[in-house]
């Protein structure tokens, strides 16, 4: 017997017979003799709804009374999903986040799991009852319904699997798993059996849309493993078996030495829309990076990419960085405002760049990865407008309009085509 926790986005519970597919999944698990959890997103739609409901009543408004309004969206599908559970003969009850409690920060809107008492799932799962809970919400120390932000479901499915010791967090979602790079994209694409946090991590945060960042995050510090599925597969499989391993199909998110096999790139990841802008003769001194920066993040601008190239002198530096397009008139405003705080010669920049990103822990161990993205680039060339790496990851910056065009000349570069990926 297994403890299992079970996700399930707005997608997958967008109207009642999806709610109903879900429960079906769920009956499956306890079915097999597994005590389950179920974080549960509102349906499709209705957050953003209840959003334009809320600036409607008024522009300006309490951000405590938008957490009470939006949160409202993950009560109703609870208590759906709970009594499609009852229908089946399962015994299911709801849970807002503050009858867990899952206790947050005061900042509405974008509060942070401060903790979760595990008390009441504990001895509800112990009694063999389904606990249904509603994801993206908590409550703040003055007792007050807080809200998580974006991809807030996926965290506080995470954060009680961790608090309750679940063997296992399932994701349920649209697709299948998660591939080696966008299928839409790139039509050879494979899904992955494994994939370890800090991969996950990487393409979260670099363009794949498939797990937040912030819930990967959580996951890693946590040890909790993931297994990303899909609501819409067979509810009859069981998928991943007694041993915790994945079936078809299915991608368990685990750590890095649980993975036998370890390719040395395992994904290509997209993002457009990103601007680049270019400070030159920027004087290099100790503390200018900080006031260029500090003034993008006072205005809470998400710098990406940053390039630094200093003068043969020694004196001056030309300091390159990417923004989303949508910050890039207040990025460039914010600079010139904060023209006293550093000189530069200029300031300039475009939009409609894309951001290229070759992941793989296998990089660690081997030589030459980032030479063949370059070389696999300038054989359709694409001229490279930018390079960042880490340790498991490199970047391009590249015109927009080649970004389909380099993904799926990486992919095949690499052998990610291959059948046996």
């Amino acid at each position: 017997m297994a403890r299992i926790v079970m996700k399930f986005g707005g997608t997958s519970v967008a109207d009642i017979d999806h709610i109903r597919r879900a429960a079906c999944h769920v009956v499956r698990e306890v079915e097999d003799g597994h005590q389950v959890a179920v974080i549960v997103s509102a349906m499709a739609g209705r957050t953003n709804e209840l959003v334009d409901l809320t600036r409607r009543a008024a522009a300006m408004h309490d951000a405590r009374e938008y957490d009470a309004i939006v949160a409202s969206g993950e009560q109703v599908t609870a208590g759906l999903m709970a009594i499609a559970l009852q229908d089946r003969g399962i015994s299911a009850r709801s849970f807002a986040g503050w009858q867990v409690p899952i206790l947050t920060d005061n900042v509405h809107g974008a509060a942070r799991i401060t903790g979760i008492d595990p008390k009441v799932l504990n001895e509800r799962l112990e009694n063999n009852q389904v606990c249904i809970i509603t994801g993206f919400q908590g409550v703040s120390p003055l007792g007050r319904i807080t809200t998580l932000g974006r991809g807030g479901s996926d965290t506080s499915a995470v954060a009680v699997a961790a608090a309750i010791n679940a063997d296992r967090c399932d994701i349920y979602t649209d697709v299948d798993g998660v591939y080696t790079a966008d299928p839409r994209v790139v039509p050879k694409a494979k899904r992955l059996s494994f994939v370890s946090f800090e991969e996950m991590l990487e393409m979260a945060s670099l363009g794949a849309k498939v797990l937040m960042a912030r819930s990967v995050e959580v996951a890693m510090a946590q040890k909790v493993r993931l297994a990303v599925r899909s609501t819409f597969d067979d509810p009859a499989s069981a998928q991943v078996g007694p041993d915790n391993k994945p079936g078809v199909p299915g991608t368990l998110v685990c750590d890095e030495d649980e993975i036998m096999e370890k390719q040395f790139v395992s994904g290509i990841t997209l993002a457009k829309s990103e601007a680049k802008i270019t400070l030159r003769d920027v004087m290099d001194e100790p503390g200018v990076a900080a006031e260029v920066f500090g003034a993008l993040a006072d205005e809470h601008i998400v710098v990406d990419m940053i390039v630094q190239n200093i003068s043969d002198d020694g004196k001056l530096t030309d300091i390159t960085f990417t923004v989303p397009d949508a910050e890039y008139d207040k990025a460039i405003s914010t600079l010139n405002r904060a023209g006293d705080r550093f000189t530069c010669r200029s300031i300039s920049g475009s939009r409609g760049g894309a951001k290229i990103s070759v992941i793989g822990v296998g990089m660690r161990s081997h030589a030459g990865i980032a030479a063949m993205m370059f070389r696999a680039l300038a054989e359709k060339g694409i001229n490279i407008q930018l390079i960042t790496t880490s340790e498991i990851k490199t970047s391009v910056l590249i015109d927009d309009e080649y970004a389909e065009l380099a993904v799926r000349a990486l992919h095949t570069y690499y052998g990610l085509d291959a059948d046996d990926t």
